[in-house]
């Protein structure tokens, strides 16, 4: 069973939110790779609803199912390589599982894919024209 804890570093001193020795004695007997990485928050709500505001914009303007298009900009974006069952696969990501610099870089993707080739204009909230554009596309869910 794999273990995780939170570790923070605040002035110098390190806290973690469980006891090490208590996940050790969790783990069946064996090998294991201990990788300490710089915890990211997970993609945030206004993030996601952006992200569903502006595929219903694209759904509107051109007819395509915004679930379609979500499905496309994640096999655009989000696709890597991976092994399965010894052979090589391409799997595509899915925007849950983003954490927020991550969604910020798919967000920036889809706007200029969206303006590139399709002529849509997606705003960001601190656009001069998002609330006109809310109120455009948000009963259109």
């Amino acid at each position: 069973m794999a273990q995780e804890a939170i570790l923070e570093k605040v002035n110098g001193k390190v806290h973690i939110s469980k006891s090490f020795d208590f996940m050790c004695s969790q783990l069946r007997n064996g090998r294991y790779r201990v990788k300490i990485e710089r915890f990211t928050e997970p993609r945030t709500l206004s993030q996601n609803a952006l992200m569903w505001l502006w595929f219903t914009c694209i759904e509107q303007e051109t007819g395509t199912d915004k679930q379609d298009i979500h499905d496309y900009y994640c096999s655009l974006f989000l696709k890597r390589t991976s092994y399965i069952k010894g052979k090589e696969t391409v799997v595509t990501g899915s925007t849950s599982k983003l954490n927020t610099v991550q969604m910020t870089d798919f967000l920036n993707k889809v706007q200029a894919d969206a303006a590139a080739e399709l002529g849509i204009i997606l705003p960001l909230p601190a656009d001069r024209y998002y609330n006109e554009f809310i109120n455009e596309y948000k009963d259109r869910r």
